[in-house]
């Protein structure tokens, strides 16, 4: 079949799914705007910026024009796979600055798939440039760049949707509707959260020298300057809070966010947390490999356990949420939801992940794919879309996204001082806590500015 017609119908059948799946969403999920032909940039093109942009290029008529990238190996594959990727074959722009990039192309949409320390000055200078933005979680590595993208996002009246795509997967916006929404569980009072996969990469590689195609002055940008031991990719970063919030902020940020998007919760009223490496001290890592959190709030507890080593404590559920009510419990992940009533008399109910390998076939090829989430991912492109045609937030707008990021970074932050903090998001400070206060933002290294308080 030609290449345009592969694509038109692809996008026929992303419509139909759409239009299946917005009897299922609480908030509604609209068709992709069809009729405008977006022009998008990525920045970012590892592994999951290229597969967020595979996953719009497969809902929408985009047509990618640039894509920016610190590492020119990265860059040059990214470009050649957009070509054979969207309708036009066009090989978009390849860029090593993401201000050049934004300065030189008009942009209807920035995708953002770059590592956590530099989200906030991408998504306000995206925003600045008259872009929508898509932003991988967490939103920031900090709670007052949280406060300034969503303060940008307001002042210019853009679309910006965090990559919680939870919010958008199948299975769960259907335990949403029959579970939650419907009163099966009673009054949830109690929430469980884990995160026990051994994911937490360690090593002590040695100093060497930084290869030629990569540029790690750039890719570090306002963090701190490590000495350069091995290209960052493939997890190395996520191992050094200088770069990331760690697993709270790369694993709890999702299951946060589910809870909070089922049960219509807010800001936590107190955050307290414990932890540290307990067990693998040998490498160089510095991030979490033991930690707890409690979200408080009224009548609930929100629990979070993360273990990067051992067995998971259910084998079944190691990287999920359980919702704990007075009339039955929900337990959910990435792959499947089950409902336990209370008593011997209720029904149990489970069901499992939606997969859409007959639609979207070039899924199978496309390297490191997660499967699962991939039909998430394309309908959290729609719902953005959808908010961009109609001019309102996405299911997973700015604001929702920094309560979520924002929450774990006080997690962080009451592990280093080993006490509950309550942060006032008014005021934006942690009450009666000036030292936490002053961890609220962290140092930039020169030239680049805290965007916090700019004028943005």
């Amino acid at each position: 079949m030609p290449a345009h017609l592969l694509h038109r119908r692809h996008l026929l059948k992303g419509a139909a799914a759409a239009l299946t799946l917005s009897a299922l969403h609480a908030s509604g999920l609209g068709t992709a705007p069809l009729q405008r032909n977006h022009r998008v940039g990525l920045i970012g093109t590892g592994w999951y910026g290229k597969s967020d942009l595979f996953r719009l290029i497969q809902v929408a008529p985009v047509e990618v024009v640039a894509l920016c990238d610190v590492d020119r190996n990265h860059l040059e594959e990214a470009g050649a796979m957009v070509a054979q990727r969207q309708a036009s074959r066009k090989t978009p722009k390849l860029y090593a600055d993401y201000r050049q990039m934004l300065a030189e192309n008009k942009l209807d949409i920035v995708l953002i798939g770059t590592p956590d320390h530099w989200h906030a000055l991408m998504a306000i200078d995206a925003i600045k440039s008259g872009a929508h933005v898509y932003l991988q979680k967490p939103v920031s590595v900090d709670v007052l760049e949280g406060e300034a993208i969503l303060a940008a996002a307001r002042r210019h009246n853009r679309v910006v949707q965090i990559g919680t795509q939870r919010r958008s997967t199948p299975h769960l916006v259907d335990a949403k509707k029959t579970i939650v929404d419907a009163g099966l569980l009673g009054k949830v009072h109690h929430v469980e959260m884990c995160c026990f996969y051994p994911m937490r990469a360690n090593g002590n590689p040695p100093v060497q020298p930084v290869p030629a195609h990569f540029d790690y002055e750039m890719w570090t940008g306002p963090a701190p300057l490590r000495p350069f031991d091995k290209l960052p990719h493939g997890g190395w970063w996520r191992t050094f809070m200088e770069y990331c919030n760690g697993i709270m902020g790369d694993m709890c940020v999702h299951m946060f966010d589910s809870v909070r998007w089922m049960l219509g919760l807010g800001w936590p009223t107190s955050v307290w947390s414990t932890g540290g490496i307990y067990v693998d001290k040998a490498g160089k890592s510095n991030t979490p490999d033991t930690q707890t959190a409690v979200f408080k709030y009224d009548g609930l507890d929100c629990v979070w356990e993360q273990r990067a080593w051992g067995n998971p404590s259910d084998p079944e559920y190691p990287w999920a949420f359980m919702l704990h009510g007075d009339k039955g419990t929900l337990k959910a992940d990435v792959h499947k939801w089950e409902f336990i009533p209370v008593g011997a008399g209720g029904q149990r109910i489970k069901k499992d992940v939606v997969y859409e390998r007959e639609q979207y076939p070039e899924d199978l090829k496309e390297p490191r794919i997660e499967l699962h989430a991939a039909p998430a991912t394309r309908a959290h492109m729609r719902d953005f879309l959808a908010a961009i045609q109609a001019g309102s937030r996405p299911v997973a707008d700015i604001e929702q996204g920094h309560i979520s990021s924002a929450s774990c970074i006080l997690a962080n932050m009451s592990m280093q001082l080993g006490r509950p903090l309550a942060y006032d998001p008014v005021s934006k400070k942690i009450l009666g806590d000036a030292e936490a206060t002053a961890l609220l933002a962290r140092s930039y290294r020169k030239p680049w500015v805290h965007p916090f308080g700019q004028n943005r």
